[in-house]
C-alpha cells in the first residue's frame, strides 16, 4: 500500500513551485532498503533503492533532471488484484520492459553487474535473478506461475534515461504494450519541461490495461485502487492536500518550511477512514488497518515506513525530504534527510 499527492505547474509564479509532492511508502518493515541519495551512475537523479533479494536496484519513487526537463515517477500496487490475464513470466532474469530481442541477445554476450543507480549485486548463479536493468542475459518466456517482472525497475528506467525511447509518451506506450509482464500496478509519471509547454502527467495501469493523461495545475491523489474508485483516505488526503497548496499560493510571503511541515503532518495522519467499500472489497482482512494515510498493521510488521516530500521551485531548485524508520518499530527512531539541489538548466 502506498499513496501519493502532487501538484504540477510548468510555469509557476516567481515564488511558486513546479512540483509539490507528498507520498507515503507502505511496506514490510523488514524489507531491505537504501535511504534517499543521489544515484551513483545517473546524473542528477535521486531516490531510495529497494534491496529486496531479486528486486535490487528498483525504487518506488524518484526524480531526475536533465536538459531542461524534470522526470518524476512513482509506483503503486493495485491491492487485491490477481495476476494480469495471459501474464508473461520471465524466468531467471529481469529485463527492461521495452528492450528488443536483438538488444537482449547482444547484452547476453557481455553482461555487467552494476545497476543504473549504483547498486552492485553480489555474485550469483544463473538460477538467480540478475537485477541489472540495462544489460541482462536473454531470458526464457513462460506462461506459468513463477514471479513476474520486478515493478520497481519501471521507475528507475524512466527517470534515469533521457533518450527518445524513454521520453514520457514513448515510455508509457511501451509499458502499456508490455504491462501483462508485471503484477498489478499504477505507474505515475510526470515530465516537466519548459514554461511554454504544459507538464505531462500520466497514470498507467495494467488491471485493466489503460493510460490516463491528466492536466497540470491541478491537485491529484492516487493510491492502491483505480482512480475511478479511490479509497476514502485518498479522497480525504487529496482534498486536504489541495487546501494546503491553495493556502500556500495565496500567502504573500509563503514559508517553505511551513509547507513541508503541513505536508508531513498530512502523511502522518492516523485517522481511519472506515468503513470503505472499495478497500473492503480489495483487502477484506486488513482493510480497516489500511484505511489510514499513515498505515500500521499491528503484529504483522507492516505500515507506512517512509514519508516523502519533494518540491521543485520556479528556479529549478529541488528539495527532497524523506523521513524513514531506522528500526522495525514505528514508534522507534526515525531518520530525516533533506537533499537540496540546484538544477542548472
Amino acid at each position: 500500500m502506498c499513496v501519493i499527492f502532487f501538484y504540477v505547474n510548468s510555469n509557476p509564479q516567481v515564488n511558486g513551485y513546479k512540483l509539490i509532492l507528498a507520498s507515503n511508502r507502505d511496506e514490510f518493515y523488514a524489507r531491505d532498503t537504501k535511504e534517499v541519495a543521489k544515484w551513483q551512475n545517473v546524473e542528477n537523479c535521486y531516490g531510495g533503492i529497494d534491496m529486496e533479494p531479486g528486486r535490487e536496484g528498483g525504487t518506488w519513487l524518484a526524480i531526475s533532471g536533465q536538459d531542461g526537463i524534470f522526470k518524476i515517477a512513482a509506483l503503486l500496487n493495485l491491492t487485491g488484484e490477481p495476476k494480469p490475464r495471459n501474464a508473461v513470466v520471465f524466468n531467471h532474469n529481469i529485463l527492461l520492459h521495452n528492450q528488443h530481442t536483438q538488444e537482449q541477445q547482444e547484452s547476453s554476450k557481455s553482461p555487467t553487474t552494476q545497476t543504473i543507480n549504483g547498486y552492485k549485486p553480489p555474485s550469483q548463479s544463473t538460477e538467480q535473478i540478475d537485477p541489472h536493468p540495462l544489460t541482462c542475459p536473454q531470458s526464457s518466456l513462460q506462461h506459468n506461475n513463477n514471479s513476474l517482472l520486478g515493478r520497481g525497475m519501471l521507475v528507475s528506467d524512466y527517470v534515469s534515461n533521457y533518450t527518445e525511447g524513454f521520453d514520457h509518451v514513448n515510455y508509457n506506450r511501451s509499458l502499456l504494450a508490455d504491462c501483462s509482464k508485471y503484477s498489478a500496478f499504477n505507474f505515475v509519471s510526470i515530465e516537466i519541461g519548459p514554461s511554454t509547454r504544459p507538464a505531462l502527467v500520466t497514470l498507467c495501469s495494467n488491471v485493466p490495461a489503460s493510460l490516463v493523461e491528466y492536466k497540470e495545475n491541478t491537485c491529484y491523489g492516487f493510491g492502491n485502487s483505480l482512480p475511478s474508485a479511490p479509497f476514502e483516505k485518498v479522497r480525504y488526503g487529496r482534498n486536504r492536500f489541495q487546501k494546503i497548496v491553495e493556502k500556500f499560493q495565496k500567502e504573500q510571503q509563503p514559508s517553505q518550511n511551513e509547507l513541508i511541515d503541513q505536508l508531513m503532518e498530512l502523511l502522518k495522519c492516523k485517522e481511519k477512514f472506515w468503513p470503505d467499500a472499495e478497500l473492503m472489497r480489495r483487502a477484506p482482512n486488513w482493510g480497516e488497518h489500511l484505511s489510514a494515510l499513515n498505515v500500521c498493521v499491528p503484529g504483522h510488521g507492516y505500515g507506512s515506513r517512509t514519508h516523502t516530500v519533494i518540491l521543485v521551485d520556479a528556479h529549478n531548485k529541488m528539495h527532497f525530504i524523506e523521513e524513514t524508520m531506522k528500526t522495525q518499530d514505528p514508534e522507534g527512531e526515525w531518520s530525516r534527510h533533506h537533499i537540496e539541489t540546484q538544477y542548472l538548466f
